[in-house]
């Protein structure tokens, strides 16, 4: 027997919420999908605060659903609309300033590969694609790090389910955090809440040494660096004081995108550090009601450039609202099972086949 949406959302309908009225009528219920006999979903409250109180009923919903007929498994999400709980006050580490002088390019110790994700612009989808690369690489029995090098727009805690401080125990050296099998740092995790980065030049690469050099990652067979976007003072400290293996450049497949992943091509090429492949994001869309897939950036743009220079073209990854919700709910999609889950997994597996992770 083959389960319908209908099904469910009428299975959903008979679960009441703490506030009154039920979950299918409330709107929460997010992202629906049905691949077989398995059943994804999305809670999303519209608070922090209801959520914490919610993890009762999220599990009431997942009982339901699976003692249907025609289900033999639920992943049910829970994540909320609105700001995050505070977080701790910082560790007593002073992070930014001038950097060390140091005699050349270095690499942290234990970490046999430091491989950059870039694009040339924001809103590309960088920081989910390092995110679920991350994930998708421990899966496959890495040892990885993922360093979050956007100073001014980290994201990777939220991405990453991580809102815990780093403990400095001496004041010098930094201990990492973990999730989902990954090893995690970033500069978020050391800034209050809310609180802006205004810092010039000399402070981002001092903070980037510090969190290369001062982080404890241990023994990792690839180091994951989510760069900001663009060709600027991060980018050119990565390049010049670390012995990197090379740099992953995403860009959607439109013509604007392009523009500005050549530039940053360019600017590795400059730098002298390998691009050692082109990922394509938001190559497509299918409608969750139609199953319609349409382009709407385009189609081809990325794997085209990468013909024409020369490099690898690792892959072409959709544009997927359940990839929005993992992310915004502290899972990466990577981390579970679905088409999205093996499209990263198909990546992961390129990067080790080819010797790049």
């Amino acid at each position: 027997m083959t389960i319908t949406k209908d099904e469910i959302y009428a299975t959903l309908s008979k679960i009441e919420l703490p506030t009154g009225g039920d979950l299918t009528a409330s709107g929460m219920v997010r992202a629906l999908s049905i691949e077989g006999d398995k059943v994804r979903f999305v809670i999303e409250a519209p608070s922090p605060g209801l959520a914490a109180q919610m993890e009762p009923l999220r599990a009431a919903a997942e009982r339901a659903v699976l003692s249907l007929d025609g289900v033999s498994a639920v992943v049910v999400a829970l994540t909320a609309h609105g700001p995050a709980a505070a977080k701790a006050p910082p560790p007593s580490l002073k992070i930014g300033g001038h950097p060390t002088p140091q005699a050349g390019p270095t690499r942290p110790s234990g970490v046999d590969r430091i491989l950059a994700v870039a694009s040339g612009k924001g809103g590309v989808g960088k920081s989910t694609v390092s995110a679920n690369l991350a994930v998708a690489l421990a899966r496959a029995g890495r040892r990885v790090g993922l360093l979050d090098a956007d100073i001014y727009g980290p994201s990777q805690p939220k991405m990453m389910g991580v809102n815990k401080r780093p403990a400095s125990p001496d004041g010098k050296i930094i201990e990492p955090l973990h999730a989902h099998g990954v090893t995690l740092m970033s500069i978020g995790l050391m800034m209050e809440e809310g609180k802006a980065v205004v810092w010039r030049g000399p402070m981002l690469m001092g903070a980037l040494q510090q969190m290369l050099g001062q982080v404890a990652w241990g023994k990792l067979d690839v180091l994951i660096v989510d760069l900001p976007p663009g060709t600027g003072d991060v980018q050119l400290t990565l390049c010049q004081r670390t012995q990197m293996t090379g740099a992953l450049v995403v860009s959607t497949p439109q013509d604007v995108a392009l523009i500005d992943a050549r530039k940053a091509i360019d600017m590795f090429n400059t730098l002298n550090t390998p691009v050692l492949g082109l990922i394509e994001n938001m190559a497509s869309f299918t409608c969750p009601n139609c199953g319609h897939e349409s382009h709407p950036f385009g189609q081809g743009g990325v794997a085209a450039e990468a013909a024409r220079i020369g490099v690898p073209f690792l892959g072409e990854l959709p544009l997927d609202l359940d990839t929005r919700l993992a992310g915004d709910a502290g899972t990466p999609i990577a981390a579970g099972d679905g088409p999205m889950a093996e499209a990263y997994a198909r990546l992961a597996e390129r990067l080790v086949q080819g010797g790049i992770a």
